[in-house]
C-alpha cells in the first residue's frame, strides 16, 4: 500500500510527459523538413532530416532516453522499498528539474551550461541509488 501512496508516482507520470515532450518535439521538426508523407510513409529511403534544430532535437530525445530507463527503475524501487530520508524523492526532483532544463538548452545550441545541467541530472539519479544502496 505504501508504493500506491509514493510521491515518487506522480513524478514518474510527469517523466512520461516529458518523454512524449521529446519524441513529439522531434517528429514534428522532422516532418516539417521532410514532410508528412515521408512521416507518414514507411520510411525506406535514406533520407534523413538535416536541419539543425531538427538534429539537436534527435540528439537531446536520444540523450533524455538514455537515462530514462534508470529513472523509471530508480523512481519505482524507491516506491516500493520506501524513502524515509526524502533524499530519494530529492533526487528525483533533480533528475526531472534538469531534464526540463536541459532541452531548450540544447535546442539553443548553448554550451557548457548544458553540460552542468546533464551532470545535475545524473547526480540526482545517483542520489536516488544512493538511497537504496545505503
Amino acid at each position: 500500500m505504501e508504493a500506491a501512496s509514493s510521491p515518487l508516482l506522480p513524478l514518474l507520470a510527469w517523466s512520461v510527459l516529458l518523454l512524449v515532450l521529446h519524441v513529439g518535439l522531434q517528429g514534428m521538426l522532422a516532418t516539417k523538413e521532410l514532410g508528412a508523407e515521408w512521416n507518414a510513409g514507411p520510411r525506406d529511403d535514406a533520407r534523413k532530416p538535416a536541419g539543425k534544430l531538427t538534429g539537436r532535437a534527435a540528439r537531446a530525445s536520444a540523450n533524455f532516453r538514455e537515462t530514462y530507463p534508470a529513472f523509471v527503475a530508480l523512481s519505482l524501487a524507491l516506491a516500493v522499498s520506501g524513502d524515509p530520508s526524502g533524499w530519494g524523492l530529492a533526487g528525483a526532483w533533480l533528475w526531472f528539474a534538469a531534464r526540463l532544463v536541459y532541452l531548450p538548452l540544447y535546442l539553443a545550441g548553448i554550451p557548457y551550461v548544458r553540460s552542468l545541467v546533464w551532470l545535475g541530472a545524473l547526480v540526482g539519479l545517483l542520489v536516488m541509488a544512493g538511497v537504496l544502496i545505503l
